[in-house]
This record gives C-alpha cells, structure tokens and sequence, in this order.
C-alpha cells in the first residue's frame, strides 16, 4: 500500500509515522509513505500556497493551483486505470465520518492520496475537481489536517495483511452542533473552466451572506442531516429547508447560530 500525503507542513510527518507497527509496517516494504510539499508547486518566491477570500470573509483559503499541481506530479507513475482505483481524500470537517467501515473499504485500494487542509479551508474547486473522498475524523475542529492524515494513514495500515500479527485482534476491535461550511474559493476567479459564483465577486454582503448560508443548509442537509435536529435556525432557515424536503424533527428550535468555518 502506497500512501500520498500532500501537506503544507512535511516535517509534521518526520517523527510520529516512526514508530511502532506503521514503522514496522514500513521497514518491511508492506507500506511507503510519500510526503509531498504543497509549497514546491507555488511559483512566486515566496511559496504562496493560500490567498484571501472571494466575497469577504475571516481566514486565508489555500489555492487550487499548488495542489492540483501537486498531486498530478504525485500521481503520474500510475496509468489512468491504476488513478482511477485511488482515493483522493481531503481532510475536512465537511466529510464523511471515519469509521471502522470507511477504513475497511480504503484498506482494499492499492493507494491512497490524502490532501491536508488548513487555514480557513480549501479552495472549492480542490474539492469538486480533485479530491473524490471528503473525510472527517470526527465533529470537532484541528488546527490542520495532518493528525487526520496520519489517523488514515494508522487505521489502514493495521488492516493489511501481515502488519498485524494477530487477525483476529484486528478482526475483534470496537469500534457539537452546527452546520457545515458553505463553499469557499479563492483566486484565481476562474480555474480549469470552473469559475466562482458571481454573487461573491458582486461586492454585496447581505446577498453573500444569505448564499453562504443557504449552501450551508445545503450541504448539511446533503451530508449530515443528523446535524440539523440539534442546530439553531432561524425562521428563514426552517422555511428554506422546508422547500428542500426537510421536515424538522423539533419545530421549537432556539434561532441563531450560523455556519461552522474552521478545516480539519
């Protein structure tokens, strides 16, 4: 199993995937681990990999180019069949839960790519044209996505064959309220024919306010409608989820609390 690690922070990954079985498991040829930096693929001296927001907003959002770059050079030993059959993960709070199931099925791919988020986010077109699994490690909030990274990297790397030494110990483990992110984006305005929504180049915040927060609704009620009978929403909310399909469990919610905005 060959695992790809596209990350801002390299170094991050010097000490803690030596030791123990992933060392092992490495030692022996079972793994390799390629880290990847996200800053040689940056073409201005100072290696910018991240830029402000379209539309306004706290936070800087890394750039598409760097890591669309980076991956393409990580990935070009593999033919378009070998691609296919990898995962591109992207860590964020925005993915689907890891879970004991999730790692069984990554176990069985014959590599895995994980880009690392950070700072505010991603650029919205990393995930809709490059990442194919968005991953979250659980409902809380890291300061990159490099533990995440190296949870993957764990979880898998004890279900191949041979790292463990005993199967059936393997075979025998167990196993805070919001909405998701709205979409963010960054320069460039256009990218690969995948252009940013006009409404956050118009310069008016009270309409990128209501599409941020419809988006967020969207996407919560797409990925984690669980997450939805415990948020605080508005009248507004409510009526807009309503013409989405959502029927409340709890009509007597407190009114309030916006979107999360933090990256895995």
């Amino acid at each position: 199993m060959r695992f790809h690690v596209l990350t801002l922070f390299p170094e991050a990954f010097a000490q803690p995937l030596q030791f123990s079985i992933v060392a092992r498991a490495v030692q022996r040829g079972q793994i390799n681990i390629d880290v990847a930096d996200i800053r040689d693929y940056t073409h201005d001296a100072h290696g910018t990999a991240d830029d402000y927001q379209f539309g306004g907003g706290h936070g800087m959002v890394m750039k598409p180019e760097p890591v669309f770059e980076a991956a393409e050079a990580t990935l070009s030993g593999y033919d378009a069949a070998e691609r296919a059959q990898i995962p591109v993960i992207l860590t964020t709070p925005q993915g689907e839960l890891l879970t004991q199931k999730l790692v069984e099925e990554l176990a069985s791919s014959p590599a895995i790519a994980i880009i690392c988020g950070h700072y505010a986010g991603v650029d919205e077109r990393i995930a809709e044209g490059l990442a194919t699994r968005p991953v979250s490690i659980g409902d809380y909030v890291l300061t990159g996505g490099e533990l995440p990274a190296m949870i993957i990297i764990d979880a898998v790397t004890r279900l191949l064959p041979g790292v463990v030494g005993s199967p059936e110990s393997v075979a025998g483990d167990s196993i805070t309220t919001g909405l998701l992110q709205h979409p963010l984006y960054t320069r460039p305005a256009e990218f690969r024919g995948m252009t940013v929504p006009e409404v956050l180049l118009s310069g008016h915040h009270a309409e990128i306010d209501r599409w941020r927060r419809r988006k967020s609704l969207e996407r919560t009620l797409e990925h984690r409608p669980d997450l939805l009978s415990t948020a605080s929403l508005t009248n507004d909310d409510r009526r807009y989820l309503a013409g989405l399909g959502y029927a409340p469990p709890d009509a007597g919610q407190v009114e309030g609390r916006g979107a999360d905005h933090a990256q895995d």
